[in-house]
């Protein structure tokens, strides 16, 4: 991909001067935001074994972000879209990327201390979604679903040589439950080592490479799947295009729903979002277990409601307008831990490419205004309050880090100032933000150019203070000195 022109070094100091904060600030005090979703056995470790942390979808972590100290940033060119990058126990980051030319899902091993590709190995191509959400097993290996709806365990290893390898560790073909031309977009473990599964048109499973059993439960006709699935002791929730799941599965491995929870899809998808539904992986959070509640965001025009159910009977909480003072809409998975949820605007962000059934948007198109949003649901159960409601331009999905007491993400600044607009010629600043009053206390410049835009993906940190954030062009390495 040919190299953008950059934005003027005076017009990058302007954007950063937009966001009002310093780039010095000491991280703050760690809060009482736990605790986290208990650790999945199956799982590699808490906070880097998923795209969302752990199985729970939690958007947090147990590690703490980069120090108080000066910061660097490092660009990784891999030539792909990097949606998911995790960290296994032995401290080598493992990302599945999606090249720009060909689109033919990629695992990378990178190195730990440079961010670099020590090895690639290629899997067959599915669909947009199917190339993205995976997770790390208890054995540091990758667990992805290839376009031949083939269950894969990827592994690395030294070579002879001493360099490393990525290798095919394990497979289990999941052609009987899932049909010709359909395309599995989340995966997760549950606590007897099972991979629940769920597809675009709605295919809910189970599949267990230890007994090649697999087995499949399809959901009402019209309900697709466009985003992750998350476990949970309880269950798997699985968030459709017109209702939340809890489903479960006994000794035989056979899916049962336990409760479903229509909500309000709304007239149209909206720009900023890849189908017309939630944009929600869905969330268990909890002040007690970790997974007490499960939560998505609706798709409601013009304003969005936050949907906080209780795990154990389905029954609704509570249901927030959100994102008021940005763009309601988004396509992000919520952060949930303790009582706290933090919901992520992505209303008119500009993606380059969307599914090919993602159908048109109301309106067209619009300006990327941003906006984040935390809701506590009350100490006794009995509902739910809007606790701050802000304009910040998140282009990723915010990580909480129950260490520092931070929100980390990537914030997003116009090329024009003052306004809405997004360009390839916008600024790209990482940000760490007090999850207590959504203000941003720490910013340090990425680059400017699409280059560098992270489309709303997630960042992963890693042990030592390292922030990897996947970009349209590779990943970012943010760490100290």
């Amino acid at each position: 991909m040919p190299r953008l022109p950059l934005f003027p070094r005076a017009a990058v100091i302007g954007a950063a001067a937009l966001l009002a904060v310093g780039s010095a600030f000491p991280a703050q005090a760690a809060t009482a935001f736990e605790p986290l979703p208990p650790h999945n056995p199956y799982a590699g470790p808490q906070g880097t074994a998923t795209m969302h942390g752990d199985t729970g979808s939690s958007d947090a972590t147990p590690l703490a972000g980069p120090d108080a100290g000066p910061l660097t940033s490092k660009r990784v060119a891999l030539q792909s879209a990097c949606p998911t990058v995790l960290v296994g126990a032995d401290g080598y980051p493992v990302a599945l990327c999606t090249p720009i030319l060909g689109q033919v899902p990629t695992v990378h091993l990178l190195d730990p201390a440079t961010g670099d590709s020590l090895a690639q190995l290629k899997i067959a191509k599915g669909s947009l979604l199917g190339g993205v959400y995976a997770y790390l097993d208890h054995q540091d290996r990758l667990v992805a679903v290839d376009g031949d709806r083939t269950l894969l365990r990827i592994a690395h290893r030294r070579t002879a040589s001493g360099g490393w390898e990525l290798y095919v560790a394990g497979s289990l073909p999941l052609t009987s439950a899932v049909p010709e031309g359909d395309a599995v977009t989340g995966i997760s473990p549950d606590w007897r080592g099972r991979v629940w599964f769920a597809t675009g048109s709605g295919v809910v499973g189970t599949a267990d490479d230890r007994t090649g059993a697999v087995h499949a439960l399809t959901l009402p006709a019209g309900e697709r799947v466009d985003n992750s699935i998350s476990t949970a002791p309880a269950g798997t929730a699985v968030a459709t295009t017109q209702a939340t799941y809890l489903l479960t599965a006994g000794d035989d491995g056979v899916p049962v729903v336990a409760w479903r929870r229509p909500y309000d899809r709304g007239p149209a998808r909206k720009p900023g979002q890849l189908s017309w539904g939630t944009g929600s992986t869905p969330t268990f959070f909890g002040p007690r277990t970790g997974t007490d509640y499960l939560t998505v965001v609706d798709n409601a025009a013009p304003t969005e409601n936050l949907l906080v159910y209780r795990t154990d009977t389905g029954a609704q909480v509570c249901s927030v307008p959100v994102l008021r003072s940005g763009g309601s809409g988004s396509e992000n998975s919520p952060v949930g831990t303790g009582n706290s949820v933090f919901v992520a605007g992505t209303y008119g962000y500009p993606y380059p490419a969307l599914p090919d059934d993602a159908g048109p948007s109301t309106p067209a198109s619009a300006g990327f205004e941003g906006g984040l949003s935390r809701v506590d649901v009350r100490a006794d159960g009995s509902g739910c309050d809007l606790k701050w409601d802000t304009e910040v331009r998140s282009a990723a999905v915010p990580r909480l880090s129950t260490s520092d007491g931070l929100l980390h993400t990537v914030v997003r600044t116009p090329a024009l100032p003052f306004t809405d607009t997004t360009s390839i010629l916008d600024s790209f600043f990482y940000a760490e933000i007090d999850p207590a009053t959504g203000k941003t206390v720490r910013t340090h410049y990425l680059g400017t150019s699409a280059l560098y835009d992270t489309l709303q993906m997630v960042g992963s940190i890693a042990p030592g203070g390292v922030v990897y954030q996947g970009t349209i062009t590779g990943v970012l390495r943010i760490s100290n000195g």
